[in-house]
């Protein structure tokens, strides 16, 4: 009898331990039943711990913030919070909400940003400035200024809270990664690593294809050998000054930048842009005169 009593209390109290969780995990664990799915939660920067479970429970993403805060501590050994947008495609306990939030586990899905090749710091300011919400294009433009030319025209990837920090950082660095190979080559071209950007730049504009960007190159260097002014209509300033631009007027890409360090051999001097953007090319002014007269008028 004594044994059936005693098996009695165990199985009620096991029981009761059974139901405590299963509430326990309803009432103070399981997601709101009015928890936002398919919603972005953000993390502003510099927000604290605190701050931020207020905010998760009041908008219904989690029950308890002093259980979040314990389960924050428990999965990222401090206090702090990544700040980021995170995006909860479903309802999520408050430890799972907490695991994400202190890993920096935003689940959004990254913004493809195109830069074409030969854009210049303006445009490449209003391009991010249409995909990044925190993207500041005064700061951009500031903060980047002597960076034309070094900005690398690519397609790159965002989250949607980056910053124009981020943005200079990437392009930058994909710059670096993209000229380091052909280093080498510019040293035994014997021009500096800004001469070759400079021209890069302006080959990038004036060229219209491949073939195109090693004549325009070995026509343009050609020019500056002879102390003749470029007279580019992508630079109006080199039509009063002798010699490259003081900085890039542009980013270029990979193909202009080694049309820079390989310009091709050519009889001409000249060449302009047709009403419908093909070059014509001239060994002389006279030719120069005709083809203008030919394309132009």
């Amino acid at each position: 009898m004594r044994n059936f009593i005693l098996a009695n209390k165990v199985l009620f109290y096991a029981f009761s331990a059974f139901v405590f969780c299963v509430l326990f995990y309803f009432i103070f664990l399981s997601a709101p039943g009015n928890f936002p799915v398919n919603s972005v939660f953000r993390v502003e920067k510099g927000s604290s711990l605190r701050s931020t479970s207020l905010q998760l429970k009041s908008q219904n993403f989690i029950r308890s913030h002093v259980l979040f805060e314990t389960f924050v501590v428990i999965f990222g050994g401090e206090k702090n919070v990544i700040s980021t947008d995170y995006y909860f495609e479903d309802k999520l306990p408050v430890f799972e909400i907490a695991r994400r939030i202190s890993k920096g586990e935003h689940n959004m899905a990254p913004i493809s940003v195109t830069i074409p090749e030969g854009f210049d710091l303006e445009q490449i300011a209003e391009t991010f400035a249409l995909k990044l919400k925190n993207f500041n294009q005064d700061q951009f433009l500031s903060q980047a200024k002597k960076m034309e030319g070094y900005l690398f025209p690519d397609t790159y990837f965002f989250l949607t809270d980056d910053t124009e920090k981020e943005v200079i950082n990437s392009l930058g660095d994909n710059f670096n990664k993209r000229i380091a190979p052909l280093l080498p080559a510019i040293d035994r071209s014997g021009k500096s690593k800004e001469d070759i950007i400079i021209m890069a730049s302006i080959i990038e504009r004036e060229a219209k294809g491949d073939v195109d960007r090693g004549i325009i190159s070995g026509i343009l260097w050609k020019r500056i050998k002879i102390s003749m002014p470029l007279q580019v209509d992508a630079a109006p300033d080199t039509y009063k000054t002798k010699g490259l631009p003081v900085v890039p007027i542009a980013n270029p890409g990979l193909p202009a930048i080694i049309a820079s360090i390989n310009p091709q051999s050519s009889p001409y001097l000249y060449y302009l842009h047709d009403k419908n953007g093909n070059i014509h090319y001239a060994k002389n002014f006279a030719e120069h005169s005709k083809n203008i007269v030919k394309y132009l008028k």
